[in-house]
This record gives C-alpha cells, sequence and structure tokens, in this order.
C-alpha cells in the first residue's frame, strides 16, 4: 500500500473539510469564506502553473480573469447561456495566453511580467471606454436566474461547485509534479539555456504553461461573475487581483499543489478576519485592517519566502534527522 506524503494527507483534509461544511453549518458567512478560499485558491493555482512551474512570473493575470467574467456576464445579463459565455471566455483567453506566450517568448523575469501588466492594462481601458458593448466603467449587473443551467445557485450548490474547480486545479498541479512535461517545465524554470541543450522545447513549453494557466484562470473568473453577481472593468482588470494570485501562491509555497490553496486560507481568512475587527474603527482609522494585512504579508515573505509548504517540509527534516 503506497503511503501519502504529508502535503497529500493536508490536501485531503482541506477539501474533506471544505465538502464537509455544508454538513456542519449553514450559515452564510462561514459558507461564503469557504467559497473564497477555494476559489482565490483555485485562481491561485491557475497562476501557479506558469508563474511557480514554468517559471514565467506574470503580473497580468487579471486579463484572463477579465476576460472570462465578462465573457459569462454578457452572457447572462443577455439573458443567454453562462456556461456558454465560460466557454467563449476560455476559448478567448486560451487564443490571448498563446498569443502573450508565443510574442514574449524572448522576454524574461520582470519584461515578462511587464508585458502581461501592460495586456491587462489595454484591456481595462478597451473595456471602460466601449460603452456599446460593455457599459463602459459602469460594470455589468449579473441577472439571478435560478437553476443550475444559468447559475443562479444557492450557497450550499456553489460551494461544490467551486470545490470541483478546486479539485481540478490540484490534480493538474500534481500531474505537472509527476509528469515528463513538468520536468521538462521544471528545467525551463532553473536553466532555459540548459534545458534547451538537453533537447527541451523550452519556447513551447512555456506558451503550453501560459496557455492552460490562461484558461483556469478564465474559468474562475467566469464562476466568480455569476457567484458575486456583478463586473466592472476597474477590478475585474486590476493588478491587485493578479499581485493577490501571486501572493498566495508564494505564500503558501510556489511551485507546489498545495501552496496556493494554503495561501488562499491564510490570506484570505486574515483578510476576512481583520476587515470584520477593524473596518467599523471610525476617527481616521478606517483603514487600518489594511495596515495590519500589509504589515503581516511582508513579515510573512520576509522570513518565509519559502512559503507554508516550505517551513514544513523544513521542519520534518530536522524531526527526522533528530530521530535519526
Amino acid at each position: 500500500m503506497t503511503r501519502l506524503a504529508p502535503d497529500r494527507w493536508t490536501a485531503v483534509a482541506l477539501f474533506a473539510a471544505a465538502a464537509a461544511t455544508p454538513l456542519v453549518t449553514r450559515d452564510t458567512f462561514m459558507l461564503d469564506s469557504v467559497i473564497l478560499i477555494l476559489l482565490w485558491g483555485s485562481l491561485s493555482a491557475g497562476w501557479n502553473v506558469a508563474g511557480g512551474y514554468a517559471g514565467q512570473v506574470s503580473l497580468g493575470h487579471a486579463a484572463f480573469f477579465g476576460i472570462g467574467a465578462y465573457a459569462a456576464a454578457l452572457m447572462s445579463a443577455r439573458h443567454l447561456n453562462p456556461w456558454l459565455g465560460l466557454a467563449i471566455g476560455v476559448g478567448l483567453s486560451i487564443g490571448a495566453g498563446g498569443l502573450i506566450g508565443y510574442l514574449s517568448n524572448r522576454l524574461k523575469g520582470p519584461y515578462f511580467a511587464l508585458s502581461t501588466i501592460a495586456f491587462a492594462e489595454v484591456l481595462k481601458i478597451v473595456a471602460s471606454r466601449w460603452r456599446g458593448f460593455t457599459a463602459g466603467s459602469e460594470g455589468v449587473p449579473v441577472p439571478f436566474r435560478p437553476g443550475f443551467a444559468t447559475l443562479g445557485l444557492g450557497h450550499v450548490a456553489w460551494l461544490y461547485l467551486i470545490l470541483v474547480l478546486a479539485l481540478v486545479c490540484y490534480a493538474l498541479q500534481m500531474y505537472l509534479e509527476r509528469s515528463r512535461v513538468g520536468y521538462q517545465l521544471a528545467g525551463v524554470r532553473e536553466d532555459e539555456d540548459a534545458a534547451e541543450a538537453l533537447g527541451i522545447a523550452t519556447r513551447r513549453r512555456k506558451v503550453q504553461a501560459v496557455v492552460l494557466s490562461a484558461a483556469l484562470t478564465s474559468m474562475g473568473g467566469s464562476l466568480w461573475a455569476q457567484y458575486v453577481g456583478f463586473v466592472d472593468p476597474s477590478h475585474v482588470f486590476s493588478i491587485d487581483l493578479s499581485v493577490r494570485f501571486a501572493l498566495n501562491s508564494i505564500i503558501g509555497g510556489i511551485g507546489t499543489a498545495l501552496g496556493p490553496f494554503l495561501g488562499s486560507l491564510l490570506i484570505t481568512s486574515l483578510e476576512t478576519y481583520l476587515r470584520a475587527t477593524f473596518s467599523g474603527i471610525q476617527a481616521g482609522f478606517t483603514g487600518i485592517y489594511l495596515i495590519i494585512y500589509g504589515v503581516v504579508l511582508i513579515l510573512i515573505v520576509r522570513f518565509a519566502p519559502e512559503g507554508v509548504t516550505g517551513i514544513a517540509a523544513r521542519w520534518r527534516t530536522r524531526r527526522d534527522r533528530a530521530h535519526a
């Protein structure tokens, strides 16, 4: 019988706890928190495919999120099937990801990141100015129509739907950790020239990673739009979202399957707690929760750059050496 690694057991416990939440409570706040943790974890896992496994660090991933969000929202606003909008958003994001991956293939490090930021900003300007199609900066309200076909679901149904997305993202990352493709991406990430000398098609692998990452992010964006019920360009194409995807992965453990979900659990829980605790403080301190949130993130990145999974692995190594 094959023994599961500790991080695999952690993943089983995390997803099992999420699945069991509706059996324990039907509190709307609790269900909403679990949904957002799973959703942000899935989106961060999508970013991790390119940024973590292939080393293509993007700070403009909100572009794909926004494409998916607008595709689903516009379909729903026109009383069409939002699932079709999700498929259209994924298709457009695959095309955009392939184009960016191809055109930016020779760019590395900050230059690739800057190119993705520029792409997201262009889309934000287009969505803000094209009033006849996107309603401009006013945004697009998503009408609620009950039923699975229209994604008009209750919190329990939403939780299990997002859980399926999370499991798919986790499984894809597990595949990249153990497959030949994943090893090739790791080679590209560590030393692209050496990987190319070994016969790895580095450019093609990088494009494939960006395309897969874009598709997953767009899928999450479509579901987010239907869940929240409103889409506006200043938010869905913002650099804040892109940074959030990256931070979740970095804090949880970049380049690991569990890292994005652990990062989402920590950051989303902390953000929710600080907002609920300090958002009501008056006398000029209404944003104090954001200050505390930022300080905590700085400390984590400064003293635990390998992420939560890296800290756990280091602790297990020390324990095993002590026992030996």
